[in-house]
């Protein structure tokens, strides 16, 4: 196929361009290389593509990028938490009026595939388990509760603790914070588009994925980045709330071969995949994990918190395993090391 791939040039864009050329796709890839992304607005050389630096908000630039196109991957966006709500604005452009923009530019060129980079963001808290109530959505997080560190969130009903569990693709959709909130308009936008023009859409809700080239320094990077970085320095990874935040930590290489895979294979209407290495761990877990394979300090619990992060978020990703035959394949104590050695 020929395939467009947007945000190419990024960290989880790489992967997906080599997992692309490797079974023998053409790629040109559209990337606006964002200063807060890439230092100086450059990155290293993609071989084997076509490199557009553009911003997929332009329209005669989304109309070139897409002459002779089979199937597009759209990763470029803003990503993390959203630190200030300053930052909502850059959000809803950079996110949802480029997709909206790529969109509207493929129905005019009748390119009919599209496979979208989501997030289990999405999710917001995802579902719980309450010992009398059974599965439940947790309520939205109080601060003056999380100020005197009761981190857990309730079951909504009678107030007891809940019971973590996986969350499927079925579970309704509850965006907490700016980021997730134009992640989830992207899926709607782009399910919009599946109708409309007959096209599909597969949506591929990534879970916290590290790996080779993940962005440090900055206040948009992922945990695995962050504890990282610290530990190269010298310093200390520093956990938010007690460390026990339960999360799916999921190499990139396994989030390209998922992506490839359903863009290769996914054909018809809308569909969401998990995509998730299936073993819960705790934040805590890969601090820990990271400091040993560093041999740098051990980690420190904060008791710090922020309101728009959610407390446990963790993948089924038995759909994808189940239709199109994916696994994960890198181990969690070997991506620890791959990180230490870089």
């Amino acid at each position: 196929m020929h395939v467009l791939l947007t945000g190419g040039a990024g960290f989880i864009g790489r992967h997906v361009l080599a997992e692309l050329l490797a079974r023998g796709h053409q790629v040109r890839v559209l990337d606006s290389l964002r200063p807060d992304v890439h230092a100086g607005g450059k990155a290293a050389p993609l071989d084997g593509a076509e490199l557009i630096v553009a911003d997929v908000r332009d329209p005669a630039t989304v109309d070139g990028a897409l002459k002779g196109i089979d199937a597009v991957l759209h990763l470029a966006a803003k990503v993390g938490l959203g630190v200030a709500i300053s930052d909502l604005p850059d959000y809803a452009s950079s996110n949802d009026v480029g997709t909206a923009e790529l969109l509207a530019g493929m129905a005019r060129a009748g390119v009919k595939r599209m496979t979208l980079a989501g997030s289990m963001v999405a999710y917001g808290e995802g579902i719980g388990h309450c010992p009398e109530h059974g599965p439940v959505r947790p309520g939205p997080r109080i601060e003056s509760e999380l100020r005197q560190g009761n981190f857990e969130p309730p079951c909504p009903h009678c107030g007891k603790p809940l019971e973590p569990a996986l969350v499927n693709e079925d579970v309704p959709v509850d965006p907490r914070n700016a980021y997730a909130s134009s992640k989830v308009a992207q899926e709607f936008y782009a399910a919009n588009w599946a109708r409309v023009t007959g096209g599909s859409a597969g949506i591929m809700r990534y879970h916290n994925v590290y790996g080779p080239g993940m962005p440090r320094d900055t206040p948009y990077a992922g945990v695995a980045a962050i504890f990282t970085a610290a530990l190269k320095k010298g310093e200390a990874p520093r956990v938010y709330e007690d460390g026990r935040m339960r999360r799916d930590f999921v190499h990139v290489r396994d989030i390209a071969a998922a992506t490839v895979a359903v863009c290769e294979a996914h054909t018809d209407g809308v569909r969401a995949f998990n995509v998730g290495s299936g073993t819960p761990r705790t934040v805590g877990d890969m601090a820990l994990a990271l400091a040993q394979a560093l041999k740098g300090p051990l980690p420190v619990v904060t008791g710090g918190y922020r309101l728009g992060d959610v407390r446990h978020i963790t993948a089924d990703s038995s759909r994808l395993r189940n239709e199109l035959g994916w696994s994960p394949r890198v181990q969690f104590d070997d991506g620890m090391f791959e990180l230490a050695a870089l």
